[in-house]
């Protein structure tokens, strides 16, 4: 099938408007016609020193990610692309004024989302404005990276090329799991079991390189992330209580500020335990609503349950991707009350 009518199908477009299905059609294949293969980007002279660097990490966990994860062996993560620009893309999240579930929005073959990505910040901030007139908590942010679930070769870009080796392998790595599987509709459950493939294969990834300092700071990392998950989700009960209560609006809208203020005077107690690290204050300089709650929420809710189940297969990665694949079988509402916490 010709590479634009393909995209055609493939983008997100079965409830969206037709400038928003050009606009992703354009975007991707801007993407994909960036890419070159990483051999060529390194044997080319005028390619700088810092940048090799950066691409020949990525093809020792490339290989890394076949040979002891078990992920896909295809042309993903082969190439690398510069598309000019800080992110890839920026995802727009939205959600009523007094709800925390976030507004869906359908693909083709992806299923429904809880994000709409944008390939320009200006087209992402026009539709966020739209949504903000219609009364909804919106949330805007820049993606470094995204997955075409294997449609096509994802290159690595430029918007990854200064994380560090444990950042790099992360992404290479959660992409990589959602071509090992993708259940449409269902991101909570999605983005917990590529989390924790991602985390399981860092550990095991910076351990082969003897990276000692790296994994420590890894799981020390890892640490702060579980402390911050868990302060926002004793607001996420507090709002989910509050939204459920009967109180006028003009009071609901009050205690719902007091909340989010609380939160933030609760992120700066926390940083102060952790020895200088300020890993989430760009996530806490943006306002808090609902949506930006949301955002997040969705990534982590899933993931206690699946490092269990990872766990009681011994670690083995490839009895896990089976049994995820029966929690796949199950319809949703089954799969998350086996899985996702409230």
């Amino acid at each position: 099938m010709h590479a634009l009518t393909r995209l055609l199908v493939l983008a997100p477009a079965a409830l969206l408007t037709g400038c928003y299905l050009l606009h992703t059609a354009r975007g991707q294949l801007q993407v994909m016609s960036e890419r070159r293969p990483i051999p060529a980007v390194l044997e080319d002279p005028k390619t700088v020193p810092e940048l090799k660097a950066r691409l020949e990490t990525v093809l020792g966990i490339r290989a890394f990610s076949i040979e002891a994860l078990g992920l896909p062996d295809n042309a993903s993560y082969r190439s690398y692309a510069d598309v000019g620009r800080p992110f890839v893309v920026w995802n727009v999240v939205a959600t009523p004024e007094f709800s925390l579930q976030p507004k869906q929005w359908c693909f083709p073959i992806a299923g429904c989302v809880s994000y709409r990505g944008y390939f320009s910040t200006g087209k992402a901030a026009d539709f966020a404005g739209r949504l903000r007139l219609r009364g909804l908590d919106v949330s805007v942010a820049g993606v470094a990276a995204y997955s075409t679930l294997g449609h096509f070769a994802d290159p690595v870009l430029n918007t990854m090329m200064h994380w560090s080796d444990a950042q790099l392998a992360a992404i290479v790595f959660h992409e990589l799991t959602h071509q090992v599987l993708y259940v449409p509709g269902d991101s909570m459950f999605n983005e917990a079991f590529a989390t924790v493939v991602e985390e399981e294969g860092v550990r095991r990834w910076l351990t082969s390189q003897g990276q000692e300092a790296q994994l420590q700071t890894f799981l020390a990392r890892k640490q702060r992330y579980g402390e911050f998950s868990s302060l926002l989700a004793t607001t996420h009960e507090q709002l989910r209580r509050l939204y459920a209560s009967e109180l006028p609006p003009s009071r609901m809208r009050r205690q719902k500020a007091a909340l989010f203020a609380g939160l933030r005077k609760d992120y700066l107690s926390l940083r102060a335990t952790w020895g200088g690290a300020a890993d989430f204050d760009a996530w806490f300089a943006r306002p808090l609503n609902n949506a930006h709650l949301a955002s997040i929420a969705t990534y982590r809710q899933c993931v206690p349950a699946l490092e269990a189940l990872l766990a009681s297969e011994g670690g083995d990665l490839g009895r896990f991707f089976e049994r995820a694949r029966e929690l796949a079988r199950l319809d949703i509402q089954a799969r998350h009350r086996r899985l996702c916490r409230p």
